[in-house]
């Protein structure tokens, strides 16, 4: 496995890193830790708008920049840590637990109680200190996630625009109330740089690092340009919700999904599709597949059976899908 040595701070470039390793011609397994200064990563199919406070964020200076996986959205500060793995995938299955493995397990050595639990989080007693997401192009799988070591957490809570449906169904009072740093847990004190060596000593164990190196300047010249023409832009950070007639939104167990539709003459136009899940083939071919369909029980029923939205949106089915859909 490859180390890629990765002092940027800048979120922009940190994202564009990834987009970069993860459709390069580099053979080998890679991993990167990394830190953003303050910033809200939203996930790819979110909705912008509707995940941040941007008057706190304007107001403190945070940056918003859009990631390549699903998921929802995340803060980053410098007491969190980020790591990045990029591998060969294998089979459409989303397995995040075996990616997780060293982080709970170089906190089972500082008697902190880690376990994994639900799709796609790490937590101590209850509380969340880590998520991850995938995403995946042709053979290869990117899996990143981050560690709340020491952050403020009044800048998570304010930061990130609390989703409603959430907060009442699962009887959640606030964003702050579900997060916690690890600092918390410690019976001794501990640097963020010193917990960092330990997670590499644990990755270590569970795969071998043949070398590590920096990004050499021809790399770097090709990161600063993904980074400039599209981690810096508006459009992709935060895009145009289209012109819609009609707006769903619900809750399934692989995530949350909200639809915006403008139908004309009783037919799609324009659809697409918001949440915090997780995706294995591009969300468009969904969105697209329904485009010119009369928004009818049957003609849409056709189009997701012939589809299979499993197969988009591991978990998915064709029922969950129409009730979005349709009344």
């Amino acid at each position: 496995m490859l180390q890629i040595i990765n002092p940027s701070r800048d979120p922009y470039f940190n994202m564009a890193l990834e987009d970069y390793l993860v459709h390069s011609d580099i053979k080998e397994d890679l991993f990167v830790l990394w830190q953003n200064r303050p910033t809200v990563v939203v996930g790819r199919h979110q909705n912008s708008h509707a995940e941040i406070n941007l008057p706190y964020v304007r107001e403190k200076g945070i940056a918003v920049v859009r990631r390549l996986s699903g998921g929802g959205a995340v803060y980053h500060d410098e007491g969190n840590l980020n790591f990045t793995f990029i591998t060969a995938a294998s089979g459409m299955k989303l397995d995040f637990a075996a990616f997780t493995v060293p982080v709970i397990e170089a906190l089972h050595q500082l008697g902190v109680p880690a376990v994994h639990t639900g799709r796609n989080d790490i937590v101590i007693k209850g509380r969340k200190f880590s998520g991850n997401a995938q995403y995946r192009f042709k053979d290869r799988l990117m899996h990143h996630g981050t560690i709340l070591f020491d952050s403020n957490l009044e800048d998570v809570s304010q930061a990130l625009q609390a989703d409603e449906s959430k907060t009442i169904a699962r009887g959640i009072a606030s964003v702050r109330s579900r997060v916690t740093n690890i600092a918390e847990h410690l019976d001794l004190p501990l640097s963020l740089e010193e917990f960092k060596n330990m997670l590499v000593d644990n990755i270590l164990r569970h795969s071998s690092f043949s070398r590590q190196r920096e990004l050499n300047h021809l790399e770097t010249a090709a990161v600063e340009a993904l980074r400039d023409s599209k981690y810096t832009s508006w459009d992709w950070n935060y895009g145009h919700s289209p012109q819609f007639s009609q707006r769903r939104k619900a809750q399934f167990p692989w995530g949350s999904m909200e639809a915006l539709l403008l139908v004309k003459q009783g037919k799609v136009a324009i659809c697409r599709f918001f949440g915090d899940f997780f995706t294995i083939a591009d969300l468009s071919i969904l969105e697209n597949a329904l485009l010119g369909r009369p928004l009818q029980e049957e003609a849409v029923g056709e189009v997701l059976a012939a589809l299979d939205p499993g197969a988009i949106i591991p978990g998915a089915s064709v029922e969950q899908i129409m009730s979005l859909l349709i009344e």
